[in-house]
């Protein structure tokens, strides 16, 4: 398809997270480094995982491991960009690489959120019925599963592409954030989305408030029944569940708020988008892995093991 057919817009201009040039230098040298730290925690999860057969023959580190490979790809379809431009006068980007952002924002942020979905069925395997935990949980149920994440999260990206790369784009350029995102390169088509952009941005909506509502369910299905079987068993499932509700209340917060309101104006937009596509990939490392006895001593091993062999 020549996409020339159909807009005449060839790039798009950003605008960024601020104009001050000072407030520009510091951003570089902030994000570059929550950038790194970023890569680097949720590196170190993976491969502390892949490399530790106990933690790997574990349902819930092996969905841990994807979370964070997961989360290493939502911080860097659009932060190196962004940190780049903090260095430039005029931030642009091809109209393939806006597209391009707008597919790997959709696609792992929708198989990310079925993935916590997923982690939240574990947590309620293993607390309420812990004696088929294994039988129910098997690799090929986890792989299946996260196979499943994947695929929603890309069936949803290319249903989102698919009608926004053929609208005609032939006159204002100017995405009013550090990427794009759906919500703002459909206002800057030539024809009227309202209805359109309504019935994409619900689909957004929709995914967002079901895996929210999901969760919810989970957890709360997971306290009551706890609660049912011992007494005290209400803090011990709250302890166990709890960097997952700090994970799912930091992740989807966000994301319900720019998408189930859609075309809003407010500035607080930006700050929301760089809090769930930068800070909440830095925060699910350190939230896991300070909480997590096993994670802890399988990194010490980790560590020591790479010690010894140099």
């Amino acid at each position: 398809m020549d996409l020339q057919n159909y807009s005449l817009v060839s790039e798009f201009v950003l605008h960024g997270l601020s104009n001050s040039q000072h407030l520009q230098k510091f951003f570089f040298i902030f994000f570059s480094g929550i950038y790194v730290a970023m890569v680097l925690g949720n590196l170190i999860i993976v491969v502390t995982v892949i490399s530790d057969p106990h933690l790997y023959s574990s349902p819930m580190y092996f969905l841990l491991g994807n979370l964070s490979f997961l989360d290493i790809w939502l911080a860097s379809f659009a932060t190196p960009k962004m940190i780049r431009d903090f260095l430039s006068d005029r931030k642009l980007i091809s109209f393939g690489g806006c597209m391009a952002q707008i597919f790997f924002l959709h696609f792992v942020g929708g198989a990310e959120m079925v993935l916590l979905v997923t982690m939240a069925y574990d947590r309620y395997v293993a607390i309420c019925k812990p004696l088929h935990y294994m039988t129910m949980m098997n690799r090929q149920t986890c792989i299946r599963l996260v196979s499943v994440s994947w695929a929603i999260g890309f069936v949803h990206s290319i249903s989102q592409v698919a009608f926004t790369v053929n609208l005609p784009y032939c006159g204002p350029n100017e995405v009013d954030s550090f990427f794009c995102d759906l919500p703002l390169v459909i206002k800057l088509a030539c024809v009227d989305t309202y209805v359109l952009g309504i019935l994409m941005i619900s689909d957004s909506g929709l995914l967002s408030m079901s895996c929210f509502l999901l969760l919810l369910i989970s957890y709360t299905v997971i306290l009551i029944t706890v609660q049912q079987q011992a007494a005290g068993g209400v803090s011990k499932a709250l302890s166990t569940c709890s960097a997952h509700i700090m994970v799912v209340t930091l992740f989807f917060g966000p994301c319900i708020f720019i998408y189930v309101w859609p075309f809003s104006w407010f500035s607080v937009d930006k700050v929301l988008s760089v809090f769930y596509t930068i800070f909440t990939p830095l925060l699910n490392p350190l939230i896991y892995t300070l909480r997590n006895k096993d994670m802890k001593i399988a990194m010490k091993r980790l560590r020591n093991r790479h010690v010894t062999f140099h």
